[in-house]
């Protein structure tokens, strides 16, 4: 019997570190127990957290299931000889509100200390158990809740980690849980990195391309430009002066990002902290609002005049190389009227995000490039001067355009707040609605139909612009339709994290599994199923708490060729590493982890997670894996991809490689 212990162990460890780095395992806890008054002890608990990662409060967080995992403690001993005083004391930290979720959730990192005071009735030789309940979570995954027990000896006040001891029933249930996997060594390609800050690097060059052509910035460029090249003394040194600006222009935005990263390292979470601000929300909502009215004419937006006068006064004074440097300040503040809504847009979506400063940094950086680069391109080849359009009422229009842009995301904070709160006023079909108004309006105002202050005479003509711009915006109207209804269609794919989130609808969307599609939750019962139907099955590693998996289900899921995939071709199993529901008492088992401690096997996610661990080397989640019910590995496993395209590729993969299995 021993010998099949050391055996079954070796193997096991052998398996599992294979592939250790793909086991995470991110929080340790010390443990110890110290004298008070009297007899009265004090339980110290000390959980060190790996970077990156939270550990949950106490605080139930909603209904059951309806939010992340809250640490649970549980104190035990068989004579019953001691006393809880009070609850298990836990620092004061200000809530978070989680958008998924749509609660305040609190939450610990790097180290965090629970205490729980006791009052024995005698002392001598009493060990008491304590144990801890807990989930943590990064930016990106959750890990199924873990267990660890301790029993406390009052004299030496030390802690030791429960041992349970291995039966040869446990030995043979734990290798049932083993699977016999085939095919896995084709599909060890590495990972590929996001590119996230490239496309806010993007997304802030279009921003800023935009502000080149508005009233303010447009008509300087030939006039900024021509001072340069025609007021120096030589060519040469007015290109040089010319280039100069443009760089100058550049790290003006790109120095206005740094105070933020001054906020990132005082507190790591005061970016988040803004973003879901109902008060901040709000106020971005109202400042948008009035950013909308400014570029529709009705008042003129600018920061004041003396500010400018006096940025010129130095330029004009100083000259040279520091007086070029006023010069473009100055440009960045007599332009705030028309750069400073766009500029706005970028600040508040960057604060939404989980990058924080540095994405910020990066989309100001693009921003300030876009408007810079005219000023150095035309220095360097002033004959392009020549082709430049002339400035006039098509500068008004860029305005009232980006106006009625202006009001659709000023309804993206108004929305952050509705969430936040519960108002019920942005459902997601409200929302949409008021965006498809905004797209009708940029249309009927490009072809005539509405007018503002600063439009000049009704023409006879429309300009081909226009009709261009115009008809992109009917394009975008009917796109936004289907939004309204209650069908997969209603998941935009091009706008997805903008709108509320799809179960925040004013219609019914409570179902059994996701989408309303059927899913099993038990292996065995799936692969039987996968082998009446004669199809592949898609593993889903799942929780209850697992905020990335809803992310998955509602952004990914539910476009109309995943669905259709999922719901046709596939066989799908949901396994939720996080339910509590316990498994009959002949089914529960103690299992030798990899790290020579011992894990009770007692609940439903226990098992899974367990599962996942043993046959996938790895304990995060979401995480997906295509078989077939052979058990051959029909692709490589992925984890939490938010682009649609790829998620539907692998799946289409899949299908082709059981094809080729199963002719």
């Amino acid at each position: 019997m021993k010998v099949f212990k050391l055996v079954y162990l070796f193997a096991l460890l052998g398996i599992c570190n294979a592939q250790s780095q793909e086991f995470l395992d991110p929080v340790t806890w010390e443990v110890k127990v110290a004298p008070v008054q009297n007899n009265q002890y004090n339980i110290i608990m000390e959980a060190t957290i790996d970077s990156g990662w939270h550990l949950y409060s106490q605080t139930q967080f909603g209904d059951e299931f309806e939010g992340p995992i809250r640490t649970e403690f549980y104190y035990n001993d068989s004579d019953s000889t001691f006393a809880l005083v009070g609850q298990t004391i836990e620092p004061e930290v200000a809530p978070v509100f989680d958008p998924v979720f749509e609660l305040d959730v609190i939450y610990f990192e790097d180290r965090v200390r629970f205490e729980q005071l006791i009052e024995v009735s005698n002392p001598e030789d009493l060990q008491i158990t304590a144990e801890v309940y807990y989930s943590v979570c990064d930016a990106e995954k959750c890990l199924p809740p873990d267990t660890k027990s301790f029993t406390l000896d009052l004299t030496s006040g030390q802690a030791q980690v429960v041992q349970e001891e291995l039966t040869e029933d446990d030995l043979i249930k734990s290798q049932a849980l083993s699977l016999d996997l085939k095919g896995g060594a084709q599909f060890q390609a590495d990972e590929q990195e996001e590119t996230g800050l490239m496309s806010l690097f993007f997304l802030g060059f279009i921003g800023g391309l935009l502000a080149l052509l508005t009233p303010c910035v447009f008509p300087m460029i030939p006039l900024t430009v021509s001072f340069f090249t025609k007021g120096a003394q030589n060519k040469a040194k007015g290109t040089i002066n010319a280039l100069l600006y443009g760089t100058f222009i550049f790290l003006i935005y790109f120095l206005l990002s740094l105070p933020f990263h001054l906020l990132d390292s005082v507190n790591p979470e005061i970016l988040n902290n803004i973003s879901t601000n109902v008060t901040l929300n709000v106020i971005f909502f109202v400042i948008f609002i009035a950013f909308a009215i400014s570029f529709f004419g009705y008042f003129e937006l600018t920061l004041p005049q003396s500010w400018s006068a006096k940025m010129d006064d130095k330029a004009n004074k100083i000259g040279g190389y520091i007086g070029i440097f006023f010069m473009a300040l100055t440009l960045a503040i007599v332009s705030f009227s028309c750069t400073g809504p766009i500029l706005g847009t970028l600040l508040g979506g960057s604060l939404t995000s989980d990058g924080g400063a540095m994405q910020l940094t990066v989309g100001m950086s693009g921003f300030g490039l876009a408007l810079a680069l005219p000023f150095a391109l035309f220095a360097l080849f002033p004959n392009w001067l020549n082709s430049l359009p002339k400035s006039g009422g098509w500068l008004n229009t860029v305005k009232v355009v980006l106006g009625f842009i202006e009001i659709a995301l000023a309804f993206k904070f108004l929305s952050n707040a509705d969430l936040v709160e519960h108002w019920g006023l942005l459902k997601r079909e409200i929302f949409i609605a008021i965006w498809m108004v905004c797209a009708l309006g940029i249309a009927l105002y490009l072809f005539g139909v509405l007018r503002f202050p600063h439009d000049g005479p009704k023409g006879q003509k429309i300009p081909k612009g226009n009709w261009l711009v115009g008809i992109v915006s009917i394009a975008l109207f009917v796109y936004l339709a289907p939004g309204l209804t209650n069908t997969p269609s209603a998941n935009l794919k091009l706008l997805s994290g903008f709108p509320p989130p799809l179960f925040y609808s004013l219609y019914d969307k409570g179902t059994s599994a996701p989408l309303g599609l059927e899913a099993y939750k038990d292996f065995d019962q799936g692969m039987a199923a996968a082998q009446r139907a004669g199809k592949p099955v898609m593993i889903d590693f799942t929780g209850w708490a697992c905020v990335n998996c809803r992310k998955m289900e509602e952004q990914v899921w539910s476009e109309p060729e995943v669905f259709s995939l999922l719901s046709e071709d596939y066989i799908l199993i949901s396994l939720y590493v996080d339910d509590r529901k316990l498994l009959e008492p002949d089914a529960q088992f103690n299992y030798a982890k990899p790290n020579g401690t011992v894990k009770a096997i007692k609940t439903v996610g226990d098992k899974w997670a367990t599962f996942q661990t043993i046959n996938f080397q790895n304990n995060s989640q979401p995480y997906y894996i295509l078989v077939d019910t052979e058990l051959n590995l029909l692709e490589k496993p992925v984890g939490y991809t938010p682009e649609v395209d790829d998620y539907a590729q692998w799946l289409k993969n899949g299908i082709d490689r059981f094809r080729v299995l199963h002719p």
